[in-house]
Formats: C-alpha cells, sequence, structure tokens
C-alpha cells in the first residue's frame, strides 16, 4: 500500500511539463505558498467549472502570496486550447503518464469505475503548500461548487 503524502509532509518536488513545455517543480514556487489542483480531465464540465473558478480568485490568491497550479494528465497542446477557450488564467501543468509523475508520488493516480469499466484516473484532490514547500492542508476527492474560495480561505489564513 502507497503511503500518501500527508499535512506536514513536504511535497514531493517531481518534473512536470508546464506552460510553453517548459520544467515545472512544486520547488520553484518556494518562498510563496502554492496551491496545487489536480483534475481528470481538460474540457469536461467538473474541470471547467473548478478551473474557471480558480481562474477567476487568481488576484485574490495572489494578494494571499499564494501561486496556482493546475495539473491532470492532458497535454500541453490540450491544455493551451482550454485555456484559451475558456478564457483561464491558472497556470496549467501536465503530470508525467510514464508512472512516474507527481500524482502517483502523492497516491491520487488511482484506480477508477465508470459503468463496469475499470480504468485509471486522477482523483480530484488539492494541496495547499507552505513557503517552505510542507503540505499544510489536503482536499481529497473535492467537491467543486466553493471548492476555490475554501482554498483561499485558507491560504489567506496560513
Amino acid at each position: 500500500m502507497i503511503t500518501r503524502p500527508d499535512q506536514s509532509d513536504a511535497i514531493p518536488d517531481v518534473a512536470m511539463q508546464g506552460p510553453g513545455g517548459t520544467e515545472i517543480r512544486p520547488s520553484d514556487f518556494r518562498g510563496q505558498k502554492l496551491a496545487l489542483f489536480f483534475y481528470p480531465k481538460d474540457d469536461t464540465p467538473g474541470c471547467t467549472t473548478e478551473n474557471k473558478d480558480f481562474s477567476a480568485l487568481k488576484d485574490d490568491f495572489a494578494r494571499a502570496d499564494t501561486a496556482l497550479l493546475g495539473i491532470s494528465k492532458d497535454p500541453q497542446a490540450k491544455h493551451e486550447k482550454f485555456a484559451a477557450k475558456h478564457d483561464l488564467a491558472v497556470p496549467l501543468a501536465t503530470d508525467s503518464d510514464a508512472g512516474d509523475g507527481l500524482a502517483e508520488a502523492l497516491g491520487i493516480w488511482v484506480e477508477k469505475a465508470m459503468y463496469g469499466r475499470k480504468y485509471m484516473g486522477m482523483e480530484r484532490t488539492t494541496y495547499l503548500i507552505d513557503a517552505n514547500g510542507i503540505i499544510a492542508r489536503v482536499w481529497r476527492k473535492v467537491k467543486v461548487k466553493g471548492h476555490a474560495a475554501d482554498v483561499l480561505a485558507a491560504a489567506r489564513d496560513l
């Protein structure tokens, strides 16, 4: 059984592909707080709403000295189309699909089932990381409605 990092643990410093194909890691944000929100798939209803909600609050997060990063397994080309289509303000990163990504390190790339079919998928999860790279708060199996505002409130209190 995988031990999932939780509150008070260091966030694993796994590289992802960031906007423009650049390498991005959680450690790139040291010195400020970071909200990492993992979502299953670009351009699906819940994921679109979640990304729009975080985008709408981006300036409020900035005032709380908190960077935002949305993460899924979708390729950067798909992220770019998704962001342009919905006017998203939050940068999106592509987690590795080789089995060695940040989602695997966090234990949130899990087996799911729909209509009797089993498949691997992202468990919608958000991590609030403090300025030293320590997980301050975790939201598992996120319900989208009101979630971005909840994360903002926690970031302000951190």
